[in-house]
């Protein structure tokens, strides 16, 4: 989903000098306020003028084109990227824009106030010089023709061959640093681990930066053969020891990183960061139930949103093809009473999400026979350690070398939280607790030094 994906919250606003746009009806100038969805916030920014742009800084969006039109005092700002529109009017004293923000069919209310935001704090955010080298690198996917990934590798310093770490993003287009709402987790996590003396590789998703062929079609499986394709890459490097190449998958990522070891012993180990341990369907429904709960929801709107949300997942559970999973969701959603913006009912029927609710981690995680480290976040509201932990542990029991272990306090992001809603992730300075960040380098380190002594 672009821009209006409902992930974050309003931060700490600065204001610009209001007085020139004072009891006038001109416009031009900088706008912002929160675009509200139930208990979701996004900030939004509007740069309006001769030349105009939007920005959605908790998303990491800035300087989208957009183009303004002006009657009176009525405003029209069209962002033709994103397929958005905004109409409002300038208040009589001028200070305000208000109006109605539409998009994927739906119109959600908007109260613009001239300023602009302060920059986000993220002190994590590395910033050269560095002990270590970047390299900016480019492979094919052999199995998918027209799939070219684009990345960069960070090197430690001195001669190698290092062990390598290849790093695998969430759900949704991702950049190399996974970047979102401001803050970069991969950048963090490769600055990191490279400064602890691991190779780090993190790559821009098919469509992202530099990568291309993504389809409609793709499925976690097709992300698969692209870690694959990254493996077989790192594997080339003399700088790279083939033998102590490990996996850190992230959420979605998390799913990925077990396929691919499963199919490749090789592997010399792997992280799961708040990677599920069941069903894509049942992550979903325990979701939906947490994230209402920590945004204070009442018990009787989570009940009635469970089973709606059981119809929904039932439908694509039975559904053979896109088709028919229309035709089973058009029923139900008629049934409610509140059928969803075409935009968003694709999404629920595009084979991504079909294969996503369809897929059971257990019989790739059963197969696995290396070292594994499986970390949930105690507050994750996305992938809940209370709904994972079990499912997880049993079925890591047949792997020695597995661990399953709960981080107190932690997000879906590893960040130190308040009730872990996905609308406290921008309003968060720290980008992955350090805790996280020693748990997964620590394990790493002493399990790449026996590999290493072997």
């Amino acid at each position: 989903m672009n821009f209006v994906r409902f992930v974050a919250l309003a931060g700490m606003l600065v204001l610009t000098s209001t007085a020139a746009h004072a009891q006038t009806a001109d416009p031009s100038g900088d706008w912002r306020g929160p675009l509200t969805v139930g208990a979701i916030h996004l900030r939004l920014g509007m740069h309006l003028g001769a030349t105009s742009t939007i920005d959605s800084p908790d998303q990491g969006a800035f300087g989208m084109p957009a183009q303004m039109t002006t009657t009176g005092r009525h405003v029209t700002v069209a962002v033709p990227s994103i397929g958005a529109v905004f109409e409002g009017d300038v208040s009589a004293d001028g200070a305000q824009l208000v109006g109605q923000w539409r998009q994927s069919g739906q119109d959600f209310p908007l109260t613009l106030e001239r300023g602009a935001y302060a920059a986000l704090n993220r002190p994590q955010t590395p910033h050269a010089p560095f002990p270590y080298r970047a390299e900016e690198v480019g492979y094919d996917n052999a199995q998918r023709p027209g799939v070219h990934l684009a990345g960069t590798l960070t090197i430690p310093e001195g001669r190698g061959p290092f062990a390598a770490v290849l790093l695998i993003t969430g759900s949704g287009a991702q950049d190399r640093n996974e970047t979102l709402m401001g803050h970069q987790p991969f950048l963090v996590l490769a600055d990191y681990l490279s400064r602890r003396g691991f190779a780090v590789l993190r790559v821009d998703d098919r469509g992202m930066g530099g990568s291309t062929g993504a389809t409609p079609n793709d499925t976690t499986a097709d992300f698969a053969t692209d870690v694959e394709a990254g493996v077989a890459f790192l594997r080339t490097r003399h700088d790279i020891d083939p033998a102590r190449i490990s996996l850190i998958g992230h959420s979605e990522g998390g799913l990925i990183a077990p396929m691919v070891a499963a199919r490749d012993p090789r592997i010399a180990s792997i992280v799961l960061w708040a990677g599920p341990g069941v069903r894509g369907a049942d992550v979903m429904m325990e979701q939906l139930r947490a994230s209402m709960r920590a945004s204070g929801a009442p018990d009787a709107a989570i009940t009635t949103a469970m089973l709606r949300q059981h119809a929904v997942m039932d439908a694509l559970l039975t559904a053979p093809d896109e088709t028919t999973a229309h035709t089973a969701l058009d029923s139900v959603f008629a049934s409610i009473g509140n059928p969803p913006p075409a935009a968003q009912l694709n999404m629920l029927t595009s084979p991504w999400f079909r294969a996503f609710v369809a897929y059971d981690p257990a019989p790739a995680l059963r197969g696995l026979r290396m070292p594994v480290l499986a970390l949930l976040g105690a507050k994750d509201v996305q992938v809940v350690a209370t709904q994972n932990e079990p499912a997880l542990r049993a079925a890591l029991a047949g792997d020695r070398e597995a661990s399953v272990v709960v981080l107190p306090g932690l997000n879906h992001l590893f960040q130190t939280a308040g009730t872990g809603a996905v609308s406290e992730y921008a309003q968060i300075d720290e980008t992955i607790s350090p805790d996280a960040l020693k748990t997964m380098g620590d394990w790493l380190v002493a399990h790449d030094r026996g590999r290493a002594a072997r």
